[in-house]
């Protein structure tokens, strides 16, 4: 999407400049008015209502902040240099912070590609990319009467702070768009291998790819607002709890039958390896029935759950 943004290219002036002319210049030239053939009342209420308004062409700026510069209604640009300056003091000077900003999104219930309902939640990292966008392109002020009910770091902060009040208003626009975003992509896969082919990927083996994803779909719904995601990643990821007890016990069974797979492998194997090693070593011959008896007896003993009990033949093998 395309950039709004502009550079302010308007008059500025250094602040302490600005200072000198306010303080030092502009008080000389109401003394010198005095002088003139002009009524003194005039001058002096003239020259002091310019040395009030300058006062309000001050402004400071960090590093990582920004004013959107608005004269009567027409956007003139976005001033992003850091320092103290003087400018039109009839600009209206808009601050926005430029700074990364952390998104934890609580978990929320949404049903995975089978229609399981699952609990899943992130943490993402954001910031204002357009400055344009952000102030003009979304309603921040209505956003900002309700922004009451997102929790974060404004809380902390006086409500008549007006942006402290913007900024609460912008990551309340970014934690509904996350929420639809989590929900988008949480849709389109399975909770777990078990559900799904085994080449799927899943919600639980995705790891990176589910994460960009989740990044990607979230920059793509808040360029519209300005802003960049510069980092998404699942934080939180468990069954809901009316499943949650049903799908441990179908976890547990599907670890059970895996182990069990392994261990039926590693038994065959080396019963295998055994009858090999007693025929090619001419050991002791064995017939079909006895060799049968033999793979039974071992299938017992390494298939077993607990220690085998040997009973000792007294007599002939065949007894």
């Amino acid at each position: 999407m395309e950039a709004k943004e502009l550079n302010f290219n308007g008059f500025k002036m250094n602040g302490f400049l600005g200072l000198f002319i306010h303080l030092i210049v502009l008080p000389a030239l109401i003394i010198f008015g005095l002088t003139t053939c002009v009524p003194t009342a005039i001058v002096a209420g003239i020259l002091c209502i310019v040395w009030c308004i300058m006062f309000a062409g001050y402004m400071q700026l960090e590093p990582n902040e920004a004013r959107a510069m608005v004269f009567f209604g027409k956007y003139k640009g976005t001033f992003k240099e850091t320092g103290f300056f003087w400018v039109n003091p009839f600009l209206d000077k808009k601050k926005l912070s430029l700074r990364a900003r952390n998104l934890d999104v609580e978990p929320i219930k949404v049903n995975d590609k089978i229609g399981n309902p699952i609990l899943i939640g992130l943490v993402l990292v954001w910031k204002l990319k357009d400055t344009y966008k952000a102030m003009f392109e979304i309603d921040s002020q209505t956003m900002a009467s309700s922004a009451h009910t997102v929790t974060g770091n404004a809380n902390q902060i006086s409500i008549g702070n007006a942006v402290a009040s913007r900024m609460n208003a912008f990551e309340n626009f970014v934690k509904i768009q996350s929420d639809a975003a989590l929900r988008q992509v949480a849709g389109q896969y399975a909770y777990d291998d078990n559900e799904a082919d085994t080449e799927e990927l899943t919600l639980r083996s995705g790891g990176e790819e589910i994460n960009e994803q989740l990044e990607q779909k979230l920059n793509e719904r808040l360029a519209m607002a300005g802003m960049e995601v510069v980092e998404a990643r699942i934080n939180y990821l468990a069954y809901a709890p009316e499943i949650a007890a049903v799908m441990l016990r179908r976890q547990q069974a599907s670890a059970i039958i895996t182990a069990r797979e392994k261990i039926v492998e590693g038994a065959v194997s080396m019963v295998k390896m055994a009858l090999h090693k007693l025929s090619e070593e001419e050991i002791v011959e064995l017939d079909e029935e006895k060799k049968a008896a033999m793979v039974s007896n071992l299938l017992v003993v390494l298939c077993a759950d607990e220690a085998a009990q040997p009973i000792v033949n007294a007599g002939t093998l065949n007894h």
